[in-house]
């Protein structure tokens, strides 16, 4: 299904692969408000698509934005309340690149009534179609298991300290899906040794993740938050990096079989 806000992929497994920010379309009305700079959309989730394609061959739906993050952020709450208290963060619809400066020329950010504009247009039907996507799912199958994909540069002073590790595991502290998942992921990340990690360190789970991880309710949800230095060039332009793409795959592909495979107890 091809809709202007995003795509979709049914697939044939209790999986949902959400990729949020990978969009990079920006309203032609809107750009001239930017600072030029932000046309080239920094701050994407860059090449997870193609990194994640595999995934449908595991047979998992999958929900992709085509708009940039800079136009309206789909992982965060619609009342723009904070994710992460006392750290720099950006917003619903954000006025800074993750370096801190601004995205917009002086006098032309948005007001609260473009936000709820913005919202209506382009927010809701990316959540309107994961609400019904997961709720086809647990019809299926009884359970569904929702997988929200992100990527971000190592390191961002103006967002958090030092280097992240390689791969950030958020369960919202584990509220966001069952015991036994969130214990399965970590054993299938600390088999390895390649690849540093942790689980609901500085990215625990951002608004997709909290909101739609309900495990009473039989939908289960995880967020990956992975570092670009484990596919990618981390400077513009960006390039996938073949070599280390195919250190990463099997691993990511590891990752999403479990997810197909597991079965709440």
């Amino acid at each position: 299904m091809n809709d202007p806000v995003f795509s979709l992929h049914r697939g044939r497994t209790p999986l949902l692969l959400s990729l949020p920010h990978v969009g990079t379309a920006i309203p032609a009305d809107l750009q001239p408000r930017l600072m030029p700079r932000a046309l080239e959309v920094e701050d994407t989730d860059w090449h997870l698509e193609p990194l994640y394609a595999f995934a449908r061959e595991l047979g998992a739906t999958v929900l992709a934005a085509r708009l940039s993050r800079y136009v309206v952020d789909l992982n965060r709450p619609r009342e723009d309340t904070p994710m992460y208290s006392g750290v720099n963060t950006t917003g619903l619809c954000p006025v800074n690149f993750f370096t801190g400066e601004p995205l917009y020329r002086e006098g032309q950010a948005p007001d609260a009534a473009e936000v709820q504009d913005r919202c209506a247009r382009y927010w809701q039907p990316y959540h309107d179609a994961l609400r019904q996507e997961l709720q086809r799912l647990r019809g299926e199958h009884g359970h569904a298991v929702l997988f929200d994909g992100h990527s971000i540069k190592s390191a961002l002073p103006w967002l958090f300290a030092g280097e992240l590790p390689a791969l950030n595991l958020g369960t919202a502290d584990g509220a966001s899906c069952a015991p036994s998942l969130r214990q399965a992921l970590g054993e299938l990340l600390q088999g390895q040794d390649e690849f540093s990690h942790v689980i609901d360190g500085r990215f625990k789970g951002g608004y997709i993740t909290r909101h739609y991880g309900r495990p009473d309710q039989g939908q289960h949800a995880v967020q990956l938050e992975m570092c670009w230095r484990c596919y990618m060039a981390e400077t513009a332009p960006y390039r996938l990096d073949g070599a280390r793409v195919a250190r990463i795959e099997p691993l990511l592909r590891r990752m999403l079989r479990l997810l197909t495979e597991w079965r709440p107890s």
